[in-house]
C-alpha cells in the first residue's frame, strides 16, 4: 500500500512538470506572435500613410496638368492669332517695299543735292579767298585777315587803316584796299555781303554819335555805301550792321587787345535762297 501511494505521487509530480513546461512554450509563442502582429500593424499602418500621401498627390498633379493642359490650349490659340496677324503684315509690308524703296532713293537724291551745293559753295568761297589774298600787296595783308569759316568768308580790316581817326568817314589809304574787295564781290554775284561794325569798349565822345553801337553802325554804313556809290557793287546784296564792342575778339584791358577789337569785317555768304529752294524740295515722308 506505501508503495502504490509513492507511486502515485511521484506519477503526480512528473505530470506537473510536463503541463509546466508546455505552458511556458504556449507563453513564448503567444508573445512571439503578439511581436510579429504588432510588427505587421506598425507595417499596415505606414502603407496605409503612404497611400494616403500617393492620393493626395495624384489630386494636385492632376489638377496640375489640367491647368498646363489649359495654359496650352491658350498658348495654342494665341499662336493662331499671331500667325494671322504676321501674315496680314507680311502682305502688308510686301506691298509697300517699292514704295519704300522710292522714299529711300528719293531721299538719297535730296541728300545729294545738299551735299553737292555745300561743296560748290565751299569751293567758290575758297577760291574767293585766295584770289583776294593774291590781289591785295603785303602792306595790305597786315591790316587785313581774310579766313574761310564752314563756307563763309570773313574779311577783317583794321580801323586804322580803314577810318579817319575818331570818325566814321572812310580814309584815302583804304580806297585801294576796298576796291579790290569790290572787284570780288562783284565777280562773285551769286554771293550776299554784310558789312559789320564793332569797337572796343571805350566810350565815344562825340556830339553827334551817341555810344559805340552808333559808332559801329556808321563805319559799317560808311563802307557799305563807300563800295556802292565809289565802285558799284549792287546795293541790293548788301547789308551794314554794327555790334559795337559786344563782339570782342580780345580782352580791353589791353592796348593790343582794343586795337584788335576795333575792326570792320565785310561778311561774303552765299545766297540763303539757293538752300531754302533745296530744303522746300525734300520729298515729302508718310507718318
Amino acid at each position: 500500500m506505501k508503495k502504490l501511494i509513492l507511486f502515485a505521487l511521484v506519477a503526480m509530480t512528473m505530470t506537473s512538470c510536463v503541463s509546466k513546461k508546455q505552458y511556458q512554450e504556449a507563453v513564448d509563442a503567444k508573445n512571439a506572435l503578439q511581436t510579429k502582429y504588432d510588427d505587421l500593424q506598425g507595417q499596415y499602418n505606414s502603407q496605409a500613410l503612404s497611400l494616403r500621401e500617393c492620393e493626395t498627390n495624384n489630386k494636385n498633379y492632376d489638377r496640375m496638368l489640367n491647368a498646363a493642359q489649359n495654359e496650352m490650349k491658350d498658348l495654342k490659340t494665341a499662336n493662331a492669332a499671331l500667325q494671322e496677324s504676321l501674315s496680314s503684315s507680311v502682305s502688308t509690308s510686301g506691298a509697300n517695299i517699292s514704295k519704300l524703296v522710292d522714299e529711300i532713293n528719293a531721299s538719297n537724291k535730296y541728300i545729294q543735292q545738299l551735299v553737292e551745293a555745300k561743296s560748290k559753295s565751299d569751293s567758290l568761297s575758297i577760291a574767293l579767298t585766295n584770289k583776294l589774298t593774291r590781289s591785295l600787296s603785303k602792306e595790305e595783308l597786315k591790316d587785313v585777315d581774310v579766313q574761310v569759316l564752314k563756307g563763309v568768308v570773313y574779311i577783317s580790316l583794321n580801323d586804322n587803316m580803314l577810318y579817319k581817326s575818331g570818325s566814321y568817314e572812310i580814309s584815302q589809304a583804304a580806297g585801294e584796299t576796298l576796291s579790290k574787295i569790290a572787284k570780288i564781290i562783284t565777280d562773285y554775284s551769286d554771293y550776299e555781303v554784310l558789312v559789320e561794325g564793332n569797337t572796343d569798349d571805350v566810350p565815344i565822345s562825340q556830339k553827334n554819335i551817341r555810344n559805340n553801337w552808333d559808332l559801329s553802325c556808321l563805319r559799317a554804313s560808311s563802307v557799305v555805301q563807300e563800295l556802292q556809290n565809289r565802285y558799284g557793287v549792287n546795293p541790293s546784296r548788301m547789308t551794314a550792321g554794327g555790334r559795337g564792342e559786344y563782339n570782342p575778339l580780345a580782352d580791353n584791358s589791353t592796348a593790343e587787345g582794343r586795337t584788335r577789337n576795333r575792326r570792320t569785317q565785310i561778311i561774303i555768304t552765299p545766297q540763303l535762297d539757293q538752300f531754302m529752294e533745296l530744303i522746300d524740295q525734300a520729298p515729302a515722308s508718310e507718318e
